[in-house]
C-alpha cells in the first residue's frame, strides 16, 4: 500500500480521461490518470494479429470533429479516407450512392434513381442545406425528436429510408429503429458534410496513444483498477490511496455508476464485429457497403482499401458488423451475397462481441449532461455528452475546464 498526492486524479484513460488530463496539464494543474487496463484507449483499441490491424469493433474517425482538430495532430495520424458514399447491395445488383461532385463514380447509379427518386434527392438536398447552415450550437439547442421522425418530416419516401438511410444510420447508431436523437443525427450529418470518415494508418488505437504521449510519462498509470471514489480520495484495487483536490471519473457509464452515487447507468447499444482476410480484395473501393434488404449485417467494408496499413502487403482485410452475435456461417452467406464473392473460405482473423459499444441516445436526449456529483467529484465520458469520439473528447475538455475554474475559485 502507498499514499500519493496530486491536484487531480482522473479515473480512466479512455478518450475522455486523456482529453481531461491534457487540458489540465496545459493549464499547469498536476494530474494522475489511473487506467484499469494494460493500455490507454478504453473502448478505442487496436489489436495487431499476424500483421492485420483489428480495431475493437468497427470504428471511424471524422477529422471534422472540433475536438479532433483542437487536440490531435491529424497529419501525424496519416489518415486513409472512405469515399463519402455507400455501396448499396440487394439481391440483383450493387449501386454506389453519394454526391457525384465528391464521388464522380456514383453519378451513374444516382441518376438511375433505383433507390432515391428525384423527390428524395431534393429532400436530401434541403436537409443537407439546413444542417450545414449556422453553428453547431444551434443544433444542440434546437428541438429534439427521433431520427425516424426527422427523416419522415424531410419528405423522404419510405423506400429511400428503408433501403438506404436506415441501413446506413443503423451502423452509425447501433440500433435499427432510428430512435436516436435527431439532434445527434444532425450533428453526424454535418460532420460527414465537412470531412470524409477516416482511419489512422496504425489503427484507431493510435488516437488515444497520441493523446497519451502529450502527457508527462509519469502521469498515466495502466494496470490500476480503482475500487473506491470519495471526495478528494481514490483507492485502487492494490490498496494504493490517492489524495487530490478533485477527482474526475472518466470511465464508461456503467463503471461510473458503480463508483459514483447519483450517476445513472446508461442503456447500451451493442455490436459484434468480424474480421476476415480473403486472398484478394472483394471490392476495390474504400467504401461502406450496406444491405438494402435490411438483413442482419449492419455494414461491411474492405478496410485495406481505406488504409493499406491495416493488412500486410498483398493481403486484404474485411470488417463486418451486426447488432447481434450471428453464427459465423450466416455471416459468410451474407458477405457472399453482398460482395458477389465466395466468402465461405475466407480466413477469420478476429471476432469482437461488444455489449457496451455505445450509450443509447433515444430521443429526447440532453447533449450536455451534469458533470458535478458531490464535493470535488466530477464525471465525464460519452454518456455525459454524445455517444461518439467527439462526445468523449468534448466531455473530457468540458469537465477539465470546470475543474480548473473550481480549483482557482477554491
Amino acid at each position: 500500500m502507498a499514499g500519493h498526492e496530486t491536484d487531480v486524479v482522473i479515473v480512466g484513460a479512455g478518450l475522455a480521461g486523456l482529453a481531461a488530463g491534457l487540458h489540465l496539464h496545459r493549464a499547469g494543474i498536476a494530474c494522475a490518470v489511473l487506467e484499469a487496463g494494460d493500455e490507454v484507449g478504453g473502448r478505442v483499441r487496436t489489436d495487431v494479429v499476424d500483421g492485420f490491424r483489428l480495431d475493437r469493433g468497427f470504428q471511424i474517425l471524422n477529422p471534422a470533429y472540433p475536438a479532433i482538430q483542437r487536440l490531435t495532430d491529424v497529419d501525424a495520424l496519416r489518415l486513409g479516407r472512405f469515399w463519402r458514399a455507400v455501396r448499396v447491395s440487394d439481391d440483383a445488383r450493387t449501386s454506389l450512392l453519394g454526391n457525384p461532385l465528391d464521388t464522380p463514380k456514383a453519378l451513374r447509379d444516382v441518376a438511375a434513381r433505383r433507390y432515391l427518386s428525384a423527390k428524395d434527392l431534393a429532400a436530401l438536398g434541403a436537409l443537407t442545406a439546413r444542417v450545414a447552415a449556422g453553428p453547431a450550437r444551434s443544433i444542440i439547442r434546437g428541438d429534439d425528436s427521433t431520427t425516424a421522425d426527422e427523416l419522415r418530416r424531410t419528405g423522404l419516401s419510405d423506400r429511400a429510408v428503408d433501403t438506404v438511410l436506415r441501413p446506413f444510420l443503423s451502423g452509425v447508431f447501433l440500433e435499427a429503429g432510428l430512435s436516436t436523437s435527431s439532434r445527434f443525427f444532425r450533428l453526424v450529418w454535418r460532420s460527414f458534410l465537412r470531412s470524409a470518415p477516416s482511419l489512422p494508418a496504425l489503427g484507431m488505437g493510435e488516437l488515444p496513444r497520441q493523446l497519451a504521449r502529450l502527457l508527462p510519462v509519469s502521469a498515466v498509470r495502466t494496470g490500476c483498477p480503482v475500487e473506491e471514489v470519495e471526495g478528494g480520495r481514490v483507492r485502487t484495487s492494490g490498496g494504493d490511496v490517492w489524495n487530490a483536490r478533485a477527482v474526475v471519473v472518466a470511465t464508461d457509464g456503467t463503471t461510473a455508476a458503480r463508483l459514483v452515487g447519483g450517476v445513472p447507468e446508461p442503456r447500451w447499444n451493442s455490436v459484434t464485429t468480424w474480421y476476415f482476410t480473403p486472398p484478394r480484395s472483394p471490392l476495390r473501393e474504400p467504401v461502406i457497403v450496406i444491405d438494402a434488404r435490411g438483413g442482419p449485417i449492419l455494414s461491411t467494408a474492405v478496410l485495406s482499401e481505406v488504409c493499406p496499413t491495416y493488412a500486410p502487403d498483398g493481403a486484404a482485410l474485411v470488417s463486418t458488423s451486426a447488432l447481434t452475435p450471428l453464427e459465423e456461417a450466416e455471416v459468410r452467406r451474407e458477405l457472399s451475397r453482398m460482395y458477389r464473392d465466395d466468402a465461405s473460405r475466407w480466413p477469420l482473423a478476429g471476432r469482437y462481441e461488444i455489449p457496451h459499444a455505445l450509450p443509447d441516445m433515444t430521443a429526447p436526449h440532453d447533449i450536455r449532461r451534469e458533470i458535478r456529483f458531490g464535493e470535488r467529484i466530477y464525471v465525464c465520458g460519452d454518456h455525459r455528452d454524445t455517444s461518439s469520439l467527439q462526445g468523449a473528447l468534448a466531455s473530457g475538455a468540458r469537465t477539465a475546464r470546470a475543474v480548473a475554474r473550481d480549483l482557482r475559485a477554491g
